[in-house]
């Protein structure tokens, strides 16, 4: 596999905000799920993945600048061990180096140390495995009232990923023990899912409100009407007072978002927005004409000052 610094496109001394910006721009660009049955994007997306699992954690990129681990995350094998190299005698061996009186000495140091029974060159080293990112989008319903969706992996599997009911844009899921498998018996890493919430044709999410902007004819602005609004729970009956005018802001209690901490829920804001009739209306203008309000308005004063 590629040095991760290439694989991202970014230089050894780049700093965490630019590795960041670089993986969300492949990740985007060769995601699964907008090039379905590509398998060079799959894979692609996999190195891209699998870099920044290394490269975005501090302990895991200070360990690949120093060779301990490799470019997927795992340790360096190790090569030959001292006993090739020197005898048990040699002024150069690794046992002298190291202040040890004999190779056998330092076997038996490095033995109860990692608590092997085969000697150092069997150490019993057990590590976490790596950790994994994806990214998923999620429908704007879907992240409100909370859902259950399937992510497709590079490699074919699958995972279920809950989705919580208020989910926020950017949010990231923990999915414990769905990562990578560990070394030598340690424990699999775990994944983390960054939602990418889609935007709704009309609901707007503002904090735990959700703002709607809703056309009203003249006649229900002008006389008050009962009219049928959409939430993310359904549509529901809205009363427009009469006399409503473009920019009254109407409030229905309880039907924004779940907090995530509090349980309790936002409020909807819906703006009201006055829509003169399609086509001409002689009897209105008829009546405009010959209309006179009994107070002058200027609605244009404020803006003379």
């Amino acid at each position: 596999m590629k040095n991760p610094y290439e694989t991202l496109g970014v230089k050894q001394e780049a700093t965490d905000h630019e590795i960041k910006l670089a993986f969300k721009k492949l990740a985007k660009k060769y995601h699964p799920d907008l090039h379905p049955d590509d398998k060079d994007a799959e894979a692609r997306f996999k190195d891209v993945s699998t870099a920044y699992d290394v490269l975005k954690n501090k302990e895991k990129r200070r360990r690949f600048d120093a060779g301990e681990i490799d470019a997927t995350g795992a340790e360096t094998p190790h090569h030959n061990y001292y006993r090739d190299y020197a005898g048990p005698n040699s002024p150069g061996s690794h046992a002298g180096q190291d202040g040890f009186a004999s190779n056998e000495e330092l076997e038996e140091f490095l033995a109860r140390a990692f608590g092997s029974t085969h000697g150092a060159g069997h150490a019993n080293i057990k590590s976490q495995g790596q950790d994994v990112s994806y990214s998923l989008q999620v429908p704007f319903m879907e992240a409100a009232k909370g859902a259950v969706r399937t992510l497709q992996l590079p490699d074919g599997k699958t995972l279920k990923v809950k989705i919580p009911e208020g989910a926020a844009d950017r949010q990231t899921l923990r999915l414990k023990a769905q990562g990578m498998p560990g070394y030598g018996g340690g424990p699999p890493g775990d994944a983390y899912i960054e939602l990418h919430v889609e935007s709704d044709a009309y609901l707007v999410r503002k904090d735990d409100d959700v703002h709607l902007e809703v056309p009203v004819t003249l006649k229900e602005a002008v006389l008050g009407a009962s009219i049928e609004v959409p939430t993310i729970s359904g549509a529901v009956t809205l009363k427009v007072p009469r006399g409503s005018n473009t920019g009254t802001r109407l409030r229905l209690k309880g039907k924004g978002l779940r907090n995530r901490k509090t349980g309790e829920r936002g409020h909807q804001l819906v703006t009201l927005k006055v829509v003169l009739p399609i086509g001409e209306e002689k009897e209105l203008s008829a009546f405009l004409e010959s209309w006179q309000p009994s107070q002058a308005q200027n609605p244009r004063k404020e803006m003379m000052l």
